[in-house]
């Protein structure tokens, strides 16, 4: 990211890149996310480093959402990533950013709540 971008503005900006997001930093559009995207995102949110099995998660969550239009069940990805169950939690502190991260569209609010609660939608 090239500048610090207040959260509230309609795009993300690194390298020469300008990406939308909606005001509370989602992207706008599930294709426009690549790494580069993700670790833009992360930057926003106070994460300084995309590690590779934090970016292992993503690209799963990504992939699970792309086939199931849903979040996987929080346990599932860390299984998935050969990661200790509360992986999720140890590695983005709240599922919420790492949906955020993963570049999935803003959510409702009753999957708001129950990420925010710990729990895993479905």
């Amino acid at each position: 990211m090239t500048e610090r971008e207040d959260k509230a503005m309609p795009f993300l900006g690194y390298e020469k890149k300008k990406i939308e997001v909606d005001a509370e930093g989602y992207l706008v559009r599930f294709a426009d996310w690549d790494e580069e995207v993700a670790r833009a995102l992360a930057a926003r949110e106070g994460i300084a480093e995309l590690t590779d099995d934090r970016l292992q998660m993503l690209k799963f969550i990504r992939d699970y959402y792309k086939t199931y239009d849903f979040f996987p069940i929080v346990g599932s990805i860390c299984k998935r990533v050969r990661e200790p169950k509360d992986c999720v939690h140890e590695k983005f502190i709240n599922p919420l950013i790492a949906w955020k991260l993963a570049g999935l569209p803003h959510p409702e609010e009753p999957v708001v709540s129950l990420l925010e609660a710990g729990q895993s939608p479905g």
